[in-house]
């Protein structure tokens, strides 16, 4: 017998399937994961198909060596997925298939964990045995009494406490046996949620009801923040696993994935696994094979859990689907609904898609009818959305206050607290301060490795780059002329919390963004304590912002508004508009009428204005109408070839290689082009890499270009400077 086999190497070189031998009794099927020879050393690999002849020389092909697992590792579904996302994404086969298993199974770097247990073996009559041992076996006698009385024990436990020694001799005698139990290494065992059984509302029920009764594939639940979202997922994850099917549901933040799990375990119990990329090895290994065994049903996590290895899938619930983590921004750069869309089809499966602020792409095509559209435009609890009060901080200079915090956010929050409320304040900003200037020369402090200022952290004292995370110590006096007059210039979340305690110095403050959530259960931690009132205020970055549900919370304020605004992106206004309704929701959604202090320089901002009224439908006609007649997705499609290298002259050279091709495609269909150009990339240096990029705009009418430009893209990456395709990129920095 041969089997193809697709080998563990992401290089363009070896992107191609390989044949070896093997024999039946090896138990090889498609999908099992091998050790195969590959040059002079041993490989793993994956078997896509299994044939009775060879396509080559029978006499070259050389046998798989053995296999790695007792069943498949991957699926029919997975092995037709792969083919699906190579094609779609230009993707190296290795590089997809890694999507679907573990990083710890590859190397072997993670394995089963078993424990060993003791117990009595049912052929001999313990009294009689204990009556024949020696006086001098007193340990022996001791364990075979305990046995007696306790059925079975850890093996650890009896030679820690009976010497391995009287163990072992009873084992040899056959009075004592010894079972291996899988042991799960289970995450997240201090997570636990109360089943809250509530009567659903009509607004929900008939969510459901249009759910289960439309013929399309996908629909978009489009609800105000507080509305009741998550118990109509709960309710069609309860009914799906009832007709004996699986779910996956995702969350678009690992802050958010305890949560949800919490809430997912109290109902369904044993039948949830959590996948994302906080947990431990083991913890991550053990609860993709309890998915692969079909022992859990559910799968619950971020980005990566729509690859989890499920069977017979009945539904994929995508929360907060406007999100950008969505968005894959590392080779293959998959998008996460398109990819949902391939399993549906495959499973016959169902997708629901949800959000406050749907992305203007998913409102557009339930607008025109290709998905099921499902509206619930008031809270749960007939709450009003919060009022939304404007803090113009251009009066608030003039007045004097040359505070990062508004006069109204101040007054605002004194009253919350004399209430015993809590308030959340939100800044997308980490750090302390953004920049450190000298104020003599102007010199901004950079990155030796990107082309970014650096933010000071105080805790640590250090100056840190937030885009390759290198750290450097903060210096006294400007490394330009000397001087000692350096100024700190923009505000972080660790200048946000100081601040605080300087003006509420009896406020409980908590800070979350990325600096405080670095351990596993860093995010579960920060979010209990608010959640059980240990903390009366929290400051955070976006990971606050979407998603959870604090009832004592009255007051949000929203810092910097603006800084959004005018990034060089156009989806620049539809991310702040999202992410100010956002934030604003998590105020007043139960007790008191929530409010929110939105502090800006530009009061009179019509994105701004769209989303303090929560004005989504007015904020789409107007975004698509700017969309539609500047030419950009969703009426074209974004295609950038990124040209990257650490030598600059050879980037540059190799981007005039790049461009001088791709050119004589643009003259051959000029009319289905609305933008050809090349250029700087906006972050001119990352990481040590020089980057230029050649950006394209090109009509629907056009999109079969794409495997053209693909392919040169493709042909002229290089040892020294890579080239790679990114169509409608998540960030075009």
């Amino acid at each position: 017998m041969y089997a193809d086999v697709i080998v563990d190497i992401v290089n363009s070189e070896v992107d191609k399937v390989f044949e070896y031998s093997f024999n039946l009794e090896d138990g090889i099927q498609p999908g099992s994961r091998v050790s195969v020879p590959f040059g002079n050393k041993f490989i793993e690999g994956i078997v896509i198909n299994i044939k009775h002849t060879a396509s080559f020389n029978s006499d070259r092909i050389k046998p798989i060596n053995k296999v790695l697992d007792d069943k498949p590792v991957l699926t029919s579904e997975t092995l037709a997925l792969m083919q699906l996302i190579c094609n779609k994404y230009y993707a190296n086969k290795a590089q997809v298939l890694r999507l679907f298993l573990p990083s710890e199974m590859r190397k072997g770097r993670v394995k089963e964990s078993f424990t060993s247990i003791a117990y009595l073996s049912s052929d001999n009559n313990v009294i009689e045995v204990i009556s024949s041992l020696k006086s001098s076996a007193k340990k022996q006698r001791e364990i075979l009494e305990f046995l007696r009385f306790n059925s079975e024990s850890d093996l650890t436990y009896l030679n820690k406490n009976f010497g391995a020694s009287a163990v072992n001799s009873l084992i040899k005698k056959g009075v004592i046996n010894v079972k291996k139990v899988k042991n799960y290494r289970e995450p997240y065992t201090q997570v636990t949620a109360k089943e809250k059984r509530i009567e659903l509302t009509n607004s929900q029920n008939d969510a459901i009801d249009s759910f289960f009764n439309t013929d399309k594939p996908v629909t978009l639940l489009f609800g105000v923040t507080g509305s009741g979202k998550t118990e109509v997922y709960l309710s069609l994850i309860d009914k799906t696993v009832n007709e004996g099917k699986t779910a996956i549901m995702l969350v678009p933040e690992i802050s958010l994935t305890p949560q949800m799990f919490g809430q997912l375990k109290s109902r369904f119990g044993s039948s949830v696994a959590i996948l994302h990329s906080g947990l431990s090895a083991g913890e991550r290994f053990d609860e993709w094979w309890r998915l692969r065994n079909g022992e859990a049903k559910i799968a619950v996590g971020a980005r990566s859990a729509i690859f989890a290895p499920v069977e017979n899938l009945g539904l994929i619930i995508i929360d907060e689907e406007h999100d950008g983590s969505y968005q894959s921004e590392s080779a293959p750069r998959y998008s996460t609904i398109e990819v949902a869309k391939m399993r549906a089809k495959y499973s016959n499966a169902k997708i629901i898609i949800g959000s406050a602020t749907p992305s203007i792409e998913s409102y557009l095509k339930a607008q025109e009818g290709e998905y099921n559209l499902i509206e619930m435009p008031e809270r749960i609890n007939k709450k009003p959305l919060p009022e939304v009060l404007i803090a113009d901080m251009r009066k608030e200079i003039r007045r004097g206050n040359n505070s990062f915090l508004s006069s109204l956010l101040k007054e605002e929050l004194d009253a919350c607290l004399a209430k015993g409320n809590q308030a959340i304040i939100f800044l997308n900003r980490r750090g302390y301060s953004k920049t450190v200037i000298c104020t003599e020369c102007g010199h901004v402090f950079k990155c030796d490795s990107c082309d970014v200022s650096l933010t000071y952290h105080r805790e640590d004292d250090s100056l840190l780059c937030h885009y390759c995370g290198q750290k450097y110590k903060m210096v006294n006096a400007c490394t330009e002329c000397g001087s000692t007059r350096l100024q700190y210039g923009g505000v972080g979340t660790e200048r946000v919390v100081d601040e605080i305690r300087k003006l509420f110095p009896l406020a409980r403050v908590l800070r979350m963004d990325r600096d405080t959530t670095q351990t596993k259960e860093g995010h579960y931690k920060i979010l209990s304590e608010f959640s059980e009132r240990k903390a009366d205020i929290l400051v955070g970055t976006q990971m606050i912002a979407k998603g959870h549900d604090f009832p004592a919370v009255t007051l949000v304020g929203i810092l910097d508004a603006d800084s959004s605004l005018y990034f060089s992106d156009y989806r620049s206004l539809e991310r702040t508009f999202q992410l100010i309704t956002q934030v604003a929701g998590r105020s007043g959604r139960a007790g008191d009428t929530g409010k929110v202090v939105l502090q800006t320089y530009q009061p009179d901002n019509a994105t701004l204005r769209q989303a303090l009224r929560y004005d989504y439908k007015g904020f789409f006609t107007q975004e698509i109408s700017l969309r539609k007649a500047t030419a950009f997705p969703p009426f074209t499609q974004i295609a950038r070839v990124l040209i990257s290298g650490e030598d600059e002259q050879k980037t540059l050279e190799k981007t005039r290689e790049v461009y001088n091709q791709l050119n004589v495609i643009y003259l051959s269909n000029k009319e289905k082009f609305k933008f050809f150009g090349t250029m700087k990339a906006p972050l001119k240096k990352l990481q040590n890499k020089y980057r230029y990029q050649v950006l394209m705009r090109i009509t629907s009418d056009g999109e079969n270009l794409l495997d053209n430009i693909f392919e040169i893209s493709n042909s002229l990456k290089g040892k020294d400077v890579n080239v790679v395709l990114e169509v409608n990129p998540n960030n075009l920095n």
